[in-house]
């Protein structure tokens, strides 16, 4: 027996299988940059960014330095009853950068999960008011209320009900296809009907506390909105005194070409949950808002024994510095720029690539039957997934079909190239049939 199938078969043995999502058995010794290799010794790029926690790479020196330099000084002591520099630091540091022209405070978590949660907590105690609404297709975490929030995997809501109440979720306004299985997106008005019909009919507006989105909605296929909804969303939140919350925990911290996605689009959040990146892979998360709205809530409401831990804090502030001092997000809208124009040539090469979508380094590939039916072919985005993992690529599909583009925002111009001339390759052996071999049972969500 090799070494990796026993580590394969002692983790089948002991753990259990609502941790993971199977799509091939990868077992990652060591990462550095953009490249991962397993314990056989073979060689990755990884297109993945674990889940989009590594925007700046696996390894990066100066954030090893500053983890190896807190754990010399302290490990950790509580922030729920003491203080530390790096909290501090990197408190005043994520109110300074996140978006919004107003007084912010931050508190801090673990997990991106936790932040959703907390963001229900302030919203419902800053307003007084009961009922949230998210989005189809929507991924905010595993938590009661970021599960809530959630709706995207019948898994995520078996047998574990009664969810949280008084959460609602309405039509995301994709872009590539409408609501209810057209295939024409809708109008902004159109999107919106669903949730003025509820204002109407049985959800009283002045009984919203809050509204939460993604910007580009990551696990749900790196679904891009429609333009100008999110503006016209605001106007009718503000009007019912709704507050705004945005989930920039994928699509934060430069992924998109900006350090928050936010900036993309016009309009202004009250609330933002942070996570994933912010600690450079370090469990960490945030949420950052109106200094009012933060103060509505009195200790222990949203605190959590090792959250903000001094040396994810670490890590944390030097992620910043790393990004700004290393022009990561300028690099990440640069990179992304050159992959997305050519990706789009796909769409006119090959009549399974239905849409090229998404900003900066964060794009999705639709891969669909067919152009005019847009139906999503979900087994041959696996069979893709399995041949690129085979030649040293990885990359998974997410909402069934759609193949989830994230590369570290560090990957190299070589790599970067390398891992599309791969991707092109396989497309023409998908388009051969010789692909058949590479379709796996049980495989991706």
């Amino acid at each position: 027996m090799t070494r990796a199938q026993e580590i394969f078969e002692r983790d089948e043995k002991y753990f259990a299988k609502a941790g993971r999502i199977p799509y091939y058995p990868l077992i990652i010794d060591h990462a550095h940059g953009a490249v991962l290799t397993d314990v056989d010794g073979k060689e990755y790029i990884d297109l993945l960014s674990s889940a989009s926690s590594q925007n700046i790479g696996h390894t990066p020196e100066r954030v090893v330095k500053a983890i190896q330099a807190q754990t010399e000084k302290m490990i950790h002591y509580t922030p729920a009853y003491m203080y530390h520099e790096p909290l501090a630091e990197l408190a005043e540091k994520i109110c300074s950068l996140s978006p919004g022209d107003f007084k912010k405070r931050v508190i801090f978590g673990l997990t991106g999960s936790d932040a959703c949660d907390g963001i229900i907590k302030f919203a419902r105690a800053y307003t007084g008011r009961p009922n949230v609404t998210s989005f189809t297709n929507a991924y905010h975490g595993s938590t009661y209320g970021s599960i809530s929030l959630s709706a995207i995997s019948l898994n995520m809501r078996r047998k574990i009900g009664p969810l949280l109440p008084g959460i609602h979720h309405i039509p995301f306004p994709d872009s590539y296809r409408g609501m209810f299985n057209s295939t024409e997106p809708n109008t902004v008005d159109e999107y919106l009907a669903p949730l003025k019909e509820m204002f109407e009919k049985y959800l009283p507006p002045e009984e919203v506390a809050c509204i939460m989105l993604e910007t580009i909605q990551g696990d749900g296929g790196l679904l891009e909105p429609v333009p100008g909804y999110f503006e016209a969303l605001e106007k009718l939140c503000r009007e019912h005194g709704i507050l705004l919350a945005v989930d920039d925990i994928q699509q934060g911290m430069g992924r998109t070409g900006k350090w928050s996605s936010i900036e993309h689009f016009n309009f202004e959040p009250d609330l933002v949950a942070y996570g994933k990146s912010l600690a450079g892979g370090m469990p960490m998360s945030a949420i950052v808002g109106r200094e009012d709205i933060m103060g509505s809530l009195d200790a222990p409401a949203h605190l959590f024994t090792m959250g903000a831990n001094p040396v994810s804090c670490a890590a944390a502030v030097a992620t910043l510095e790393m990004m700004e001092e290393d022009n990561l997000v300028e690099e990440a809208a640069r990179k992304g720029e050159y992959a997305k124009t050519r990706m789009k040539a796909w769409e006119n090469q090959h009549e399974f690539i239905g849409n090229v979508r998404g900003l900066g380094l964060s794009i999705g590939v639709d891969i669909v039957t067919d152009k005019q039916s847009k139906a999503r072919d979900n087994d041959a985005a696996l069979k893709i997934c399995n041949r690129c993992y085979e030649r040293g690529v990885v990359i998974i599909a997410v909402a069934g079909n759609v193949l989830r583009f994230q590369p570290p925002l560090v990957i190299t111009d070589e790599e970067l190239d390398q891992a599309l001339t791969i991707l092109e390759e396989t497309f023409e052996e998908l388009e051969q049939g010789k692909l058949e071999a590479y379709q796996v049972a049980g495989q991706g969500w």
